[in-house]
């Protein structure tokens, strides 16, 4: 693994903001697909959803905090 970059303040704000755009458009993708599965396969997905949906809500408080 490589080492993980030393960011800047401004750096980790925009990095942070960017991911959650990133992941609310695949949330989309994703939320649509689940629609078109069944069985075992369409709730394991809309499962993934919903912990990428929690996990972009903490994301947003830490981007929060670092707007601070």
């Amino acid at each position: 693994h490589e080492e993980t970059p030393a960011y800047t303040d401004d750096e980790k704000v925009a990095l942070l903001a960017y991911m959650l755009g990133h992941n609310g458009h695949h949330l989309e993708e994703l939320h649509a697909l689940s629609h078109q599965l069944e069985g075992e396969a369409a709730d394991l997905l809309h499962l993934a959803v919903e912990d990428l949906v929690s996990c972009n809500t903490k994301m947003a408080e830490a981007l929060q905090l670092l707007q601070k």
